[in-house]
């Protein structure tokens, strides 16, 4: 009877291993952080100008990276030690904030400062991110990877959606320097606790590293993405759904202002909506995913995202908003939690930097592009004709994920995926080779 109920325990509550909480908290105070970066930026940028397309660039700059170097980082993450390089990142991202914070109460932190602070801090997130991604499996048991991926999205979202901007947005309030002197601090503080954990992916030297240029290894990931229809395809739609969603995020602070008629408070309360959503579908996203099925769950998040842009084109009221900002946020949330896991497990651990960089590269693509285009769009015919193109573009998505969905494509590929590493088969040995390198379950 012990035995059982230790059993049922251990299957409910999946151990993550001991320097998980290290990698949880700090992304939980940097994303606190960011998330007063989030709500000052735009606000800064409102007060030098009242161009949309001006106030859009900020975010244009901090998504850039995305497409400029997504593809090297992944090369660099697969080389490196992961955890040395984080901590690096986030002393830069700290000195960085504070020359940004000096330039604002010295006078001299204007748009240009803004754009080339965004575009840096853009290119540490490149590497952050995708470091971070890679290394959950070296420290979260395989049986884990679901909860420990939704814990640390709950974390960035509690933080960079919810307390963070309504932080921001006081500070700002305050003093326009402040929340970003805080983001300079959080920096500090994730740079430390990254420093605490003891587990690493082993720095070890690519096979194909003494064969092929440092050209041919970058376009080692892409090849392997390209080839693998599943993930390919779903690059190509988190792109559609980041391309609504960052044109929406970046014409918000317009719309909350002169649509809304929301001050620099009220726009930090409207972007923490978000938050709610967000937490409850990190809490839930796991349960809803097996009750569904992961192929029910995507077509479930592009009609929640969809249903979000449309009512958030229709409303009128704050509280309308907020509660389209919430669905919004729960649908992204349950869409990376299930790929996420997808890539952490069916790519192999050597090519996982870099196939990683390649579908950022074409997932994060829709990101400048989506802010770019939403403040034109917004400048030309208003912000809802914004959310109103994002609810028709996610309504095709969710109708090519319901195609998908009945072809149980994530199934049949798994499935291959297992085949393919099965020894004895044609590709087996490779593959089962590829497989050998994953990282045990025991921390």
């Amino acid at each position: 009877m012990s035995a059982s109920t230790t059993d049922s325990t251990s299957s409910q509550r999946p151990r993550l291993g001991r320097d998980f909480p290290w990698l949880w908290c700090s992304a939980a105070v940097s994303s606190l952080g960011d998330g007063a970066t989030i709500a000052a930026a735009p606000l800064l940028a409102s007060r030098l100008t009242d161009d949309p397309r001006l106030i859009g660039a900020a975010s244009v700059a901090f998504t850039a990276p995305f497409i400029l170097f997504g593809i090297p980082a992944g090369l660099l993450v697969d080389r490196v030690d992961i955890r040395a390089m984080m901590v690096r990142v986030d002393f830069a991202r700290a000195a960085l904030l504070t020359v940004l914070t000096l330039g604002i109460l010295g006078g001299w932190g204007g748009l240009p400062l803004l754009y080339v602070c965004m575009f840096l801090l853009g290119t540490g997130e490149v590497l952050c991110r995708n470091a971070a991604q890679v290394l959950v499996p070296f420290i979260t048991p395989k049986a884990g990877l679901a909860t420990a991926n939704a814990r640390i999205m709950a974390a960035q979202e509690a933080g960079a959606g919810f307390v963070g901007p309504l932080v921001g947005a006081l500070l700002f309030g305050v003093a326009t320097a402040l929340p970003f002197g805080v983001d300079a601090a959080t920096f500090l503080c994730s740079a430390v606790l990254l420093g605490r954990i003891r587990r690493t992916r082993p720095v070890e030297p690519d096979r194909d590293r003494d064969r092929a240029g440092m050209l041919s290894q970058m376009l080692a990931g892409a090849s392997w993405l390209y080839a693998h229809h599943l993930l390919r395809s779903l690059a190509l739609v988190s792109c559609l759904i980041n391309l609504a969603g960052s044109a929406m995020l970046a014409v918000l602070v317009v719309h909350s202002g002169k649509v809304l008629h929301l001050g620099p408070f009220g726009y930090g309360a409207l972007l923490a909506c978000q938050a709610v959503g967000a937490v409850l579908a990190s809490r839930f996203a796991p349960a809803l995913t097996q009750r569904l099925g992961r192929e029910g769950a995507l077509v479930a998040t592009a009609a929640l995202i969809a249903t979000s842009e449309t009512l958030l084109a229709a409303a009128s009221s704050a509280y309308a908003a907020g509660a389209a900002l919430a669905i919004f946020a729960c649908g992204t949330v349950t869409w990376n939690v299930v790929v996420v896991v997808l890539r952490q497990t069916l790519v192999p651990q050597h090519l996982l930097g870099r196939a990683n960089s390649v579908y950022r590269l074409v997932a994060w693509g829709g990101l400048p592009v989506g802010a770019a285009a939403g403040g034109i769009l917004a400048a030309e015919v208003g912000t809802r004709a914004v959310f109103g193109a994002g609810a028709v573009v996610m309504a095709v998505v969710a109708a090519a994920l319901l195609a998908g969905a009945r072809r149980r494509w994530i199934t049949r590929a798994e499935q291959n995926t297992r085949q393919n590493a099965q020894p004895g088969t044609e590709r087996g040995t490779e593959q089962g080779a590829e497989q050998t390198r994953r990282p045990t379950d025991e921390v």
